[in-house]
């Protein structure tokens, strides 16, 4: 266990405890030395996280002690990274200003964290290039959050444009390109559109009929029923 995983592990064990924990149980629990779990307890106040240790009785940390949200570890920080990364080279401009501004607040990580986010080993790698919409996507991403409709100007893979009324469900981010699967007025039915396709996108003041959760239940299952494993964009 990585020493960031240790600490992690201890604070989470005496917020957990209902009375004092000794020492022996912490080095016992964590398979370390006393020696090293004192100079763990050393790192902890060092950061000040409110522990106190008394003699014959244990350690113990202050009841309204809440864990700062980023006391990541070093697998939960690198995944942050990564993932953000990726959102940064493929998401529309807001998500990847969102992106990058997320590894920023990053930053706030403990001191011996920031070697992780500065020196990350992890980096996402693309041999496709991005197709480029032509249009702001966070609107759709708004309009899936408030469940509203959105009218586009729609062109196949045949380059024939026609007017749709749609009710986005969500957006799959694909390698090269992204995906809206939507309920499809036109056709009745469910269909999923490329965004690099749409040359019009505007989001209605009207407000998606039903329950989202079963517009979206109903298109998980026709996805299964038809067998498509991906996002089949026509």
């Amino acid at each position: 266990m990585r020493r960031t995983e240790r600490l992690f592990g201890i604070i989470q064990m005496l917020r957990t405890a209902r009375a004092p924990v000794a020492g022996r149980v912490l080095a016992t629990a964590f398979e370390v030395s006393l020696r090293t779990l004192y100079r763990d307890m050393a790192e902890l106040l060092a950061q000040r996280v409110p522990i106190r240790g008394e003699a014959g009785m244990g350690y113990i940390i202050d009841n309204d002690y809440d864990m700062p949200p980023l006391m990541l570890t070093v697998d939960e920080l690198e995944a942050a990274v990564l993932g953000a990364a990726w959102v940064a080279q493929r998401g529309d401009p807001a998500l990847a200003r969102g992106a990058r501004d997320l590894v920023a607040k990053l930053s706030a990580v403990p001191e011996h964290l920031r070697t992780v986010l500065l020196d990350s080993g992890l980096r996402p790698v693309s041999f496709k290039m991005n197709e480029v919409d032509g249009f702001d996507l966070s609107g759709i991403r708004a309009a899936i959050r408030d469940r509203r409709k959105v009218s586009i100007r729609y062109a196949d893979v045949e380059g024939r444009a026609s007017e749709r009324v749609i009710w986005p469900i969500l957006i799959g981010y694909r390698e090269d390109v992204r995906v809206v699967a939507a309920h499809c007025e036109l056709r009745g039915d469910f269909r999923h559109f490329r965004t690099d396709r749409m040359a019009r996108v505007e989001v209605l003041d009207v407000a998606i009929p039903g329950r989202f959760a079963d517009l979206r239940r109903s298109w998980e299952k026709r996805r299964v029923d038809s067998g498509h494993g991906g996002d089949g964009a026509r």
